[in-house]
């Protein structure tokens, strides 16, 4: 398993199974002949801390940092009572995580309520198993794979799996507002929670289309203090990367561009079908710029990419809310944006951190924050939605651009979709033509040749 994953890290491999670690530079060099337990658990980019009968792996962070009290409180506490603790860390300590704990006689699991950091879980005869790729599971013959839960525990003991649900995101009643005090307090849960994502960095890239959600994520984090770098990529002559440069110059900021052409495309497809791990024409068509995006940045020093992921759901962004509101009435709205937030984990993140990781770059997402999610959706409607007939929508966040200083030209910019202003929508479907095949069939077929060949 960590030999399908060894793209995801730098740190040294290890494998621990109580009462023993088994560490080494390589993984070949691994050597397991002792171990003489049925669970175990193994890292090569995680943090790792052994305790007296436990050892705990996390992936991810916190945001922020737990205070030193909390620290103590796990360390002291975790052997004797994991479940109390574990769901206290769930419902108390927000960011982008996913942990495992290893026990003498069971593993602890779990994931934190926003699923930011991917985490699959699957079963066969002999074994039950977790793993940060499906690739992992897999490759020792579990094909039947789920995305775990966030903000669930699960204990793996013997033949038995035991899920409890411990700090779920639930839709919160819906506070009285105007805009002016929504968007006062938007902007302070945004500045935070991009603060604090940039605190232990000098320098953090941007996934910049010169649109209001990125533009709000690079202005927050220009006045947090950090080097901000912004990135575009696209195809030749796509208009929206000449908007992209003129949004940069307004905002202060250095943009890098990229352009790429068709084959490019087609060269890149296997190995971002190989990350994703699903043959989805919608999510290749935002992958395959994520992937060039975290490319350069990592070329350009940038162990940290912020992007405006989890904006368009909590705020109102996608067109199809125009349709459902017409159609169905505000309520089946807000109910319907609250369920694509809940599930964006399985929609959007699970694709997007893969395709960073395999640079050696981390994603983090300001919008993707508990704080922020939770507040944004007990926000009445018409903040987000002004009519049936709204071209704009996410009003609220527009609101916030004018008060942090972003001009009109951005603040006013309609959504566009980036899978269709990079023009990689359309190169798939001119490279599929080509095949004489539909975008659909063509991505299936890149997809079984990749997996077959074990790419």
């Amino acid at each position: 398993m960590l030999e399908e994953m060894k793209h995801r890290g730098t740190i040294t491999p290890m494998i621990v199974g109580q009462p023993h670690a088994f560490i080494s530079h390589f993984l070949n060099r691994v050597n397991t002949e002792k171990a003489s337990s049925n669970v175990a658990v193994g890292t090569n980019s995680a943090e790792l801390v052994m305790g007296e009968n436990y050892a705990w792996v996390l992936e991810g962070r916190f945001f922020p940092p737990p205070q030193p009290s909390f620290v103590h409180y796990m360390r002291d506490n975790l052997g004797s009572q994991p479940m109390k603790v574990c769901s206290r860390i769930l419902q108390k300590q927000a960011g982008a995580y996913a942990f495992v704990i290893v026990f003498p006689d069971k593993i602890l699991v779990g994931r934190d309520p926003t699923g930011t950091v991917p985490l699959y879980f699957g079963e066969n005869e002999s074994t039950s198993a977790v793993a940060s790729e499906r690739k992992a599971l897999w490759k020792i013959g579990i094909t039947n794979t789920k995305s775990f839960v966030p903000g669930n525990l699960v204990t793996l003991r013997d033949a038995r799996v035991i899920s409890e649900p411990a700090a779920h995101l639930q839709p919160p009643p819906i506070k009285k507002t105007d805009m002016h005090h929504a968007a006062k307090h938007l902007r302070k849960l945004l500045e935070k929670a991009t603060q604090e994502r940039v605190s232990d960095v000098k320098k953090v890239c941007v996934a910049f289309s010169g649109g209001i959600d990125s533009s709000v994520i690079a202005s927050l984090a220009k006045s947090s203090g950090v080097s901000v770098h912004l990135v575009c990529v696209g195809l030749a002559r796509q208009h929206e990367v000449e908007q992209a440069k003129q949004a940069a110059q307004t905002l202060g900021l250095p943009l890098k561009t990229q352009t790429y052409s068709i084959s490019d495309v087609e060269r890149v497809l296997p190995k971002v079908l190989w990350l994703i791990e699903e043959p989805s024409v919608l999510k290749v068509g935002v992958a395959v710029p994520f992937f060039w995006t975290a490319q350069i940045a990592s070329e350009l020093g940038c162990r940290v990419l912020l992007a405006g992921q989890g904006a368009d759901e909590l705020l109102g962004g996608y067109r199809r809310y125009l349709t459902g509101y017409a159609r169905d009435g505000a309520d089946r709205v807000k109910q319907a944006m609250y369920h694509d937030v809940a599930m964006s984990y399985e929609t959007n993140l699970q694709r997007d951190e893969p395709v960073c990781a395999y640079h050696n770059v981390e994603l983090r997402l300001p919008y993707v924050d508990l704080r922020v999610m939770r507040y944004a959706l007990s926000l009445p409607l018409g903040l987000k939605i002004s009519s049936v007939d709204d071209t704009l929508r996410k009003r609220v966040l527009r609101q916030v651009a004018k008060d942090i200083g972003i001009p009109a030209s951005i603040a006013h910019k309609p959504k566009k979709a980036i899978q269709f202003t990079t023009g990689v929508d359309k190169a798939l479907e001119r490279i599929a033509k080509r095949e004489g095949l539909t975008k659909h069939s063509y991505i299936q077929k890149v997809f079984r040749e990749v997996f077959q060949d074990g790419k």
